[in-house]
């Protein structure tokens, strides 16, 4: 995915352009150390594939394209705030490093910065891309009380958590890709194919998500496999299981296993019970969706296009 790096190195230069250098430094300096922690800008980059797919001036996408950017890391600020997460991306979390009062406070300041910079757009397509952009903003918002909501019921129907992850995770995803389509100057039609192809890709994602922390290499996956199972996460494995053999399910819920052992017990229960073929179903079956979204999008950029196709397939198979 050549474009895809060059898009990132052009986020990265122009991040590495913008001044949070400010006072009060207790505002700005969580600022700057969210964003210097990295992480791969893929949320941003399809703002720039969108725009590219399109043919349309990059260099008119950047600064929209780090608003995505920026706001995605508020969102993280503040999910590890609610998490009480210490580390993210093997660093102090905003709130470990300084206190909670100072991490919701920038977290704010840089909700705000993300409007700033998306609002740097032609006037002509402004008020599409603001409506785009706070219609999702508000979206993953509910995404994120639905699934702390879901903690603490017994069950989650399937369509519900498909709705959770829609809007926790993939409508980001949408909403990078229409902006950028947006500032290409594609059609209304095109651009919101281009976002039912970013929806359909991040459901992909987090159906893949779940399967890789029931069954995926740790050496790989970065973190402990089991995570979901020894929190009793309500994932798309358990529902189906649930689903497939209730009273299966209902006996390895009330069980006194915990540790390795539970984890195993539940990752051959999700084998024999068929949870895990049904999820990787779901997943092909959204990767599907998502292709057929990318080909009613008719982007003029074929290269581009077939990029795009492939961090779809790359989202949904990846190991990591």
């Amino acid at each position: 995915m050549q474009d895809f790096k060059r898009y990132q190195r052009l986020l990265e230069n122009t991040l590495a352009r913008q001044d949070f250098d400010h006072e009060p430094q207790e505002l700005y300096q969580p600022i700057s150390y969210i964003l210097a922690l990295g992480g791969k800008r893929l949320r941003p980059a399809l703002t720039l594939a969108g725009c590219d797919l399109f043919n349309g001036e990059l260099e008119e996408a950047l600064l929209p394209a780090l608003g995505i950017e920026v706001f995605h890391n508020f969102s993280l600020v503040h999910d590890d705030i609610m998490d009480e997460a210490p580390v993210r991306r093997g660093k102090k979390t905003v709130h470990e490093k300084w206190n909670t009062n100072i991490a919701i406070l920038a977290g704010d300041a840089m909700l705000v910065k993300a409007y700033q910079y998306v609002a740097k757009v032609d006037k002509a397509i402004l008020p599409k891309v603001l409506k785009c952009f706070s219609s999702t903003a508000l979206e993953i918002c509910e995404g994120q009380q639905l699934d702390m909501n879901f903690e603490k019921m017994e069950s989650v129907a399937e369509d519900d958590y498909i709705e959770m992850i829609r809007l926790k995770t993939a409508v980001l995803l949408g909403a990078a890709l229409k902006i950028g389509a947006l500032v290409g100057r594609a059609t209304e039609a095109k651009a919101h194919s281009l976002y039912h192809f970013g929806i359909n890709a991040g459901l992909a994602f987090q159906v893949q998500d779940d399967l890789l922390d029931a069954f995926g290499d740790p050496s790989k996956f970065g973190k402990k496999v089991g995570g979901d199972i020894l929190q009793d996460k309500k994932t798309l494995l358990r529902i189906y299981a649930r689903e497939l053999d209730p009273k299966g399910t209902e006996a390895l819920t009330q069980s006194s296993l915990s540790g390795d052992a539970k984890v195993q017990a539940w990752q051959k229960f999700f084998v024999e019970s068929g949870a895990r073929s049904k999820a990787i179903e779901k997943r092909e079956f959204f990767l599907g969706e998502a292709h057929d979204a990318l080909k009613n999008a008719a982007g003029s950029n074929q290269a581009v296009a077939e990029q795009l196709k492939e961090f779809a397939t790359w989202l949904a198979h990846r190991d990591r």
